[in-house]
């Protein structure tokens, strides 16, 4: 499999950067992985200070493995044991075909610990400090009140399909993370969204594209999809908000 070939030459190729671990979590950890559709979302914990040269080092390896089929789609974080605690610590981040930092969030880190699939070396508990519920349920709040209600007004992000499958399965895990204090798939999510009141349409717009044949949409679909998202979105968020902040 693509998946696999990656993976082995990722593990292969990192090995210069002498990593104490390196995991997955997101769906290639939960289950729901599905080739050339999900992203291969990834930590990995070297042994050592990230220097300049690592940098270096690391925009190396990620050209190199440009040549892979799925290689646009790995992600991965670079993390040490000295800057491994703290959800808001930046780290150098592999993502969208560019080095940059960003945090390793809250729900993440619980999704190591819930079932984080160790690619090398030590298991997530050994190393990565759990988080606590209250931390967890903070940032699910902060996410969907910063983050997801802005977005929800800027009407041309949603003409796109990654806004509308990612807009609408977030707020979905949301919920249940929040109601029931644990974390879903997207698949559960899609399952979830018609009892929280989602168009159905575009429910099943959003599975057929991950589970099934795509069609790419007329534009008079998109359109009208993406009017039923936001507005559904909006109360929906402010509602969530409202009950849990």
């Amino acid at each position: 499999m693509p998946t696999d070939a990656l993976l082995d030459r990722f593990l292969t190729e990192l090995t210069a950067a002498a990593p104490v671990a390196v995991w997955a979590h997101g769906s290639l950890a939960g289950g729901d992985y599905q080739e050339g559709r999900s992203d291969l979302d990834l930590i990995a914990v070297l042994d050592g200070p990230i220097t300049a040269r690592t940098v270096w080092g690391l925009a190396r390896l990620h050209a190199r493995l440009r040549a892979e089929p799925l290689a646009a789609r790995l992600h991965c974080s670079y993390l040490t044991p000295d800057t491994i605690d703290g959800a808001r610590r930046r780290h150098l981040t592999w993502a969208h075909q560019r080095l940059f930092k960003r945090p390793v969030t809250p729900v993440t880190r619980r999704e190591l610990h819930t079932f984080g699939r160790v690619l090398h070396g030590e298991p997530p508990a050994g190393l990565l400090p759990p988080v606590p519920d209250g931390e967890l349920t903070g940032f699910v709040v902060a996410d969907q009140r910063d983050f997801w209600r802005r977005e929800v007004d800027r009407v041309g992000n949603w003409t796109q399909n990654e806004w509308i499958d990612v807009g609408l399965t977030t707020f979905a895990r949301a919920v249940v993370t929040l109601r029931d204090g644990r974390l879903i798939s997207k698949r559960e999510a899609l399952d979830v969204l018609p009892a929280l009141g989602a168009p159905g349409e575009v429910v099943e717009d959003i599975r057929r594209r991950r589970y099934g044949e795509p069609v790419p949409p007329t534009p008079q679909w998109t359109a009208r999809r993406s009017e039923l998202t936001r507005n559904y979105l909006g109360p929906a968020i402010d509602g969530l908000v409202a009950s849990y902040a």
